[in-house]
């Protein structure tokens, strides 16, 4: 008989993800449907996006070959009913205060700042570059980590050396280009362009530093069509840009406005719902529906 999640000590809850004590040497990360924009949580949640998250990440986490924080199947006993398929059993790890951003393709906040004078976190591009620009090779751009409701901050690969150390910086600089590196291959037989993503990185108690969270899912990562890949037009993604074009476009809301955005009808829900739907079966190859807690 599964576990109630009510048996489980909460100890963090994010935008999207909380998480809960197992034991001392295990968690459970459990994905919500809640969906968030220009750093509000809206009131309206996307039914099934936290089982798209959690499935795209169990795939990668398995096609990657990159030790990483799972700690179980996606049915694990220890998964309580209620969350099945939008909940995995985890290391507890000690996370590594960096946003450990890899762009392949110059876009975003990565293009703002290219504009503003030449370089991205420190790093200088070459001149004439335009929104989709493929970046070669692919950089490493980190940020901090904000909290709750705030931006992430783009800083310099010195600024995480002077944070975290040299020796850890340079590890965490490889390994995310790495992964970035095996995640766009992976894309790019699907006919997908990772544009750009970020990881989480992690010590276990032995020492070893591990991928964890989230990996290559639509929230953290960036995906174009590649039938569509046209530089220096504005490109549609495998995300939540339904959800932004809708709020800044047709709903009267404005970023500036300083109240929370108004509920998403329901046409925009169920097109945002497909799009995190199409885009793990586009790149997994794998069919949404016999993944764990769908309907009966």
């Amino acid at each position: 008989m599964r576990p109630e999640l009510s048996e489980y000590t909460p100890i963090y809850s994010g935008k999207v993800r909380e998480l809960y004590e197992i034991d001392d040497e295990h968690l459970l990360l459990v994905a919500s449907d809640r969906i968030s924009a220009y750093d509000y949580i809206l009131d309206t949640p996307i039914p099934d996006k936290g089982r798209v998250l959690t499935a795209m990440s169990v795939f990668f986490f398995d096609a990657l070959g990159v030790p990483n924080h799972l700690a179980g199947p996606a049915d694990d006993p220890r998964i309580p009913e209620s969350v099945l398929g939008r909940a995995l059993v985890t290391r507890r790890l000690d996370m590594v205060p960096v946003e450990c951003v890899a762009r392949g393709y110059l876009t975003g906040s990565g293009l703002k700042e290219y504009r503003a004078n030449g370089e991205v976190c420190g790093v200088p591009l070459p001149e004439g570059l335009v929104d989709g620009s493929r970046i070669d090779p692919p950089i490493f751009t980190p940020a901090t980590k904000a909290a709750v409701g705030d931006h992430d901050e783009n800083v310099s690969f010195e600024r995480v050396a002077e944070d975290v150390g040299l020796e850890l910086a340079t590890r965490l600089r490889e390994l995310t280009l790495d992964v970035y590196a095996r995640g766009a291959d992976i894309a790019r037989e699907r006919g997908i362009i990772l544009a750009d993503t970020k990881f989480e990185f992690g010590r276990s108690s032995d020492g070893d530093l591990l991928l964890a969270d989230e990996v290559l899912t639509p929230d953290s990562s960036r995906y174009w069509d590649g039938a569509l890949y046209e530089p220096g037009k504005a490109l549609p993604s495998f995300d939540k840009q339904i959800v932004r074009d809708w709020l800044t476009k047709e709903s009267g809301w404005s970023t500036d406005a300083g109240t929370p955005p108004p509920p998403l009808p329901a046409d925009v829900v169920e097109r945002t719902r497909a799009r995190y739907i199409e885009a793990y079966e586009r790149i997994s190859g794998l069919s949404f529906a016999d993944w764990p807690g769908g309907a009966a």
